[in-house]
Parts: C-alpha cells; sequence; structure tokens
C-alpha cells in the first residue's frame, strides 16, 4: 500500500508539472529548492515526501497542496492551470 500511495503521488506530481507548459522538473526543483533528482524520485514513486516539501512542490506548481492528493484525475488531461 505504501508504495501505491508513492507512485501515484508522483504520477500526480507529473501530471500537473507537465499541464504548467510542460515545466520541466529542473524547473520545478529550482522553483521548490530541491534538487532535480528528488524530484524524479518522487515522481517514479521511490521518494516518501515530507509535508514541508509537498508544501513546497504545490507552491511551486501553483495548487493547493491537496490537489496533489487528489488521485481521482490521475490520467485526465484537464488540469488547472
Amino acid at each position: 500500500m505504501t508504495n501505491n500511495i508513492r507512485l501515484l503521488f508522483g504520477q500526480k506530481v507529473r501530471q500537473i508539472r507537465l499541464s504548467k507548459s510542460n515545466m520541466s522538473q529542473e524547473k520545478l526543483a529550482f522553483e521548490c529548492d530541491l534538487h532535480r533528482t528528488y524530484i524524479s524520485d518522487i515522481e517514479r514513486g521511490t521518494r516518501n515526501v515530507s509535508l514541508d516539501n509537498i508544501e513546497k512542490i504545490s507552491k511551486a506548481l501553483g495548487v493547493q497542496p491537496k490537489d496533489l492528493l487528489d488521485f481521482t484525475t490521475i490520467g485526465n488531461c484537464e488540469q488547472k492551470k
């Protein structure tokens, strides 16, 4: 179960990131003050992300933290911009 939520979270981050004018992992990492490989690990579901970093990522993506945890829209091309 733990790995599933990490994978879902990573897919959601990637989906929103790409919906933002195809934002790169590098640009997202810069905006969050995190390393690019950390963002990559999140998107691959291999990182257990802290609440502090969820907040940083949500701010950089221009969404609420709760939006990153809404897995009902994964795969849906229509994202908030």
